[in-house]
C-alpha cells in the first residue's frame, strides 16, 4: 500500500446510502456509500452553490444536494443535466472491510 493511502474505516463504519466526512489539508472529502456497497469519494462541495454533499441523500449512484436538490454522479462527480459542473473525484478501494482513499483528486474540476 503506497503511503499516500489513508483508512477511511471499514464499510461497515458507513451506513448504506451514508456518507463519512474526511477532513484534508485541501477541504473536506464526502466518502459515499451505496446500497449496493459500492464506494465513492467526492469533493464535499457541490458545484452549484457549494452546499455539503455529505448531507445529501444518496439514491442509486447519485447523490442529491441537500441546499438546491442537484443531482450529482458519484462515479464521476458531474452534475446530472441538465444543470452543469462537476465536484472532484478522489480514488477510493476496499482491501478486506477496510476503505482507503486518495487524497488526490484524480479529476480536475475548476474550483474544486
Amino acid at each position: 500500500m503506497s503511503n499516500n493511502w489513508i483508512e477511511v474505516g471499514k464499510l461497515s463504519d458507513i451506513p448504506q446510502r451514508g456518507a463519512r466526512v474526511v477532513r484534508s489539508d485541501d477541504g473536506d472529502i464526502a466518502v459515499f456509500r451505496t446500497a449496493e456497497d459500492k464506494v465513492f469519494a467526492l469533493r464535499d462541495r457541490c458545484p452549484h452553490k457549494g452546499g455539503p454533499l455529505s448531507q445529501g441523500m444518496v439514491h442509486g449512484d447519485r447523490v442529491a444536494c441537500p441546499i438546491h436538490d442537484w443531482k450529482i454522479h458519484l462515479d464521476s462527480g458531474n452534475a446530472v443535466a441538465p444543470d452543469e459542473g462537476c465536484a472532484a473525484r478522489f480514488p477510493v478501494k476496499i482491501e478486506g472491510e477496510i476503505i482507503l482513499l486518495l487524497l488526490t483528486p484524480d479529476t480536475g474540476c475548476p474550483n474544486q
